[in-house]
């Protein structure tokens, strides 16, 4: 996707500050048809959505326990400094569109409740957004212009197997702060793909580490660039059949 029509269609749906008629902004379907982005987010927010040119930290995640969504928003607005200008959002499904996942809905009150506890001057900068499930092609449209745009993206997991929104961000060169917890221990080492909080309850840590790339950006920028060639040598679908190929081929 197109540096353009990411903040097209972010502007569209609501992320970004901007122009909210319908563009023309495509996408590919998995079964290689064309699509367009044409359903808005249900939006959390203190006044206008984030702007363009506004550093963005994401974490896009189902609304589960187990993601922390209320830890990342307070551990954001507690430790990562206000004049750096950044903005978070926090992204997940519509809970009406997830009928498998009956919690949902009590996490994103939970964090609405937290939201609208912040200080004003923070809670402007905190935004809930809950991308539409009418056609899941379209939400992942959304999910990837989100991850396109990010400065940072995190994955303040409490528990995770390999996590498939880490291996998206290092693909599109984004650097990750993530939980040094189940798979993406094995996704990110510290300090050369990303950073890892050893503790995913330590909101200082998780803040700072935060703080630290939006500081430096030709850090972020080494980091993002190291996972995505990691992405791209561990993480790819063909590269894993390849693997398991040779390991076939390899039995007597």
């Amino acid at each position: 996707m197109s540096a353009r029509n990411v903040r097209l269609g972010l502007g569209y749906v609501g992320l970004l500050d901007g122009n909210s008629e319908p563009p023309a902004v495509p996408f590919s379907r998995r079964d290689g048809s064309p699509g367009r982005i044409l359903h808005r987010a249900d939006l959390v927010q203190l006044g206008p959505a984030v702007p363009p040119d506004a550093p963005l930290v994401l974490q896009a995640s189902r609304w589960d326990s187990m993601k922390d969504m209320a830890g990342v928003m307070e551990g954001f607005a507690d430790y990562v400094d206000l004049s750096l200008g950044a903005h978070l959002i926090l992204a997940g499904p519509a809970v009406k569109g997830v009928t498998d996942d009956p919690e949902a809905a009590e996490i994103l009150d939970d964090c609405v409740a937290r939201w609208r506890a912040l200080p004003h001057a923070v809670r402007s900068r905190v935004h809930l957004a809950c991308v539409p499930m009418h056609d899941p092609d379209e939400a992942a449209a959304i999910v990837n212009a989100l991850q396109r745009h990010a400065s940072v993206v995190v994955q303040k997991s409490l528990a995770e197997g390999f996590g498939l929104t880490v291996a998206e961000a290092m693909w599109k060169s984004r650097p990750v702060v993530g939980s040094a917890v189940g798979g993406i221990t094995d996704q990110i080492v510290d300090g050369e793909h990303g950073l890892l909080i050893e503790d995913p309850r330590d909101l200082a840590g998780f803040g700072a580490a935060v703080e630290r790339l939006l500081r430096d950006p030709n850090e972020a920028k080494r980091l993002g660039h190291s996972a995505r060639e990691r992405a791209l040598s561990e993480f790819l679908g063909n590269r894993h059949l390849a693997r398991h190929a040779r390991v076939l081929g390899a039995i007597p």
